[in-house]
């Protein structure tokens, strides 16, 4: 039984995402926990709520009544009897709220709608969506994009740069992912700096293929570019990329992708489901193992 959060603002781009999460896990027993944050001052003149309560009473009924429509919706037009539904409502930050239901609920994935274009304005994702991805831990993040419909993930992306070791724990998700579907998984190593990859780079290279083991894997290298986003959407437009999936660490891709200088100079956002791993640190046993197999290679 897998346990799957998404928030919600009951806008069609959470519907979608909503839409493609029950058909990723179509055939997989879940729950699904719709949360809804609401703010007074968002719903002082909501109408049908009554006027002689107070407004954080009225966001409530307003957030709980959305949220019961949300799920006769969600019966009526995606029903699975392998899929349960349970909705909560927060009056909380949506960083806290997630936190907490996370540590209660034992949450497997986060799935968030993200925002595309607003005019002539791009961005790489939600405000919403890189809070979550900037402060959640221990729990991967799937972002997807406005009116992206669901397509089988048969050819994954995982951007890196192989200068982090990862251990098997962390890259589960995206290898139980590409078991599911029979996908391919094209690791794609972001040349940053000319020559070749270093000791270092090609331990972590190493590892990454024994943990992607019985799994289609192929290395692809993209050359020093000024913008990595861009590199990316080149890629994954090239391929038939229907997912791309990175590691949050400590001055990862996805840190320098979500600062907001570079998020406006290369004017990029989200075509297709981006997948966010969060690090679960390295223990003393994996860092003894990395210095044991990197001082044998010597």
């Amino acid at each position: 039984m897998k346990n799957i959060l998404i928030p919600t603002d009951f806008s069609e781009n959470a519907w979608n995402a909503i839409r493609y999460a029950a058909e990723l896990f179509r055939d997989l027993e879940c729950t699904f926990f719709l949360l809804n944050i609401y703010a007074p001052a968002l719903f002082q003149s909501v109408e049908g709520v009554p006027t002689d309560i107070g407004f954080e009473d009225a966001s409530k009924v307003y957030s709980l009544n959305e949220l019961q429509q949300l799920e006769s919706r969600i019966q009526n037009e995606i029903p699975n009897p392998k899929h349960q539904y349970t909705s909560l409502s927060s009056y909380e930050f949506l960083t806290v709220a997630v936190k907490n239901i996370l540590e209660k609920e034992k949450i497997d994935l986060i799935i968030m709608g993200t925002k595309g274009a607003t005019g002539a304005k791009e961005v790489f994702l939600g405000s919403n969506t890189v809070r979550i991805i900037k402060t959640t831990k221990y729990c991967p993040v799937l972002a997807i994009p406005e009116g992206c419909g669901f397509v089988t993930p048969s050819e994954i992306a995982f951007a890196t740069d192989f200068k982090r070791f990862y251990s098997k724990n962390e890259l589960l998700p995206l290898v139980d992912l590409a078991k599911s579907f029979d996908a391919t998984i094209r690791i794609v190593y972001v040349q940053q700096e000319e020559g070749s990859l270093t000791q270092e780079q090609r331990f972590n290279l190493g590892m990454l293929q024994k943990y992607f083991d019985g799994v289609k894997h192929y290395q692809h290298t993209l050359t020093k570019s000024d913008s990595v986003a861009e590199s990316l959407k080149v890629f994954t437009k090239e391929l038939d990329i229907y997912l791309l999936a990175m590691l949050q660490y400590k001055h990862s891709f996805i840190e320098k992708l979500t600062k907001e200088p570079i998020v406006k100079r290369v004017v990029f956002h989200t075509q297709i489901p981006f997948l966010v791993i969060p690090e679960l640190g390295m223990s003393s046993t994996i860092r003894n193992m990395k210095k044991n197999t990197q001082h044998q290679s010597v």
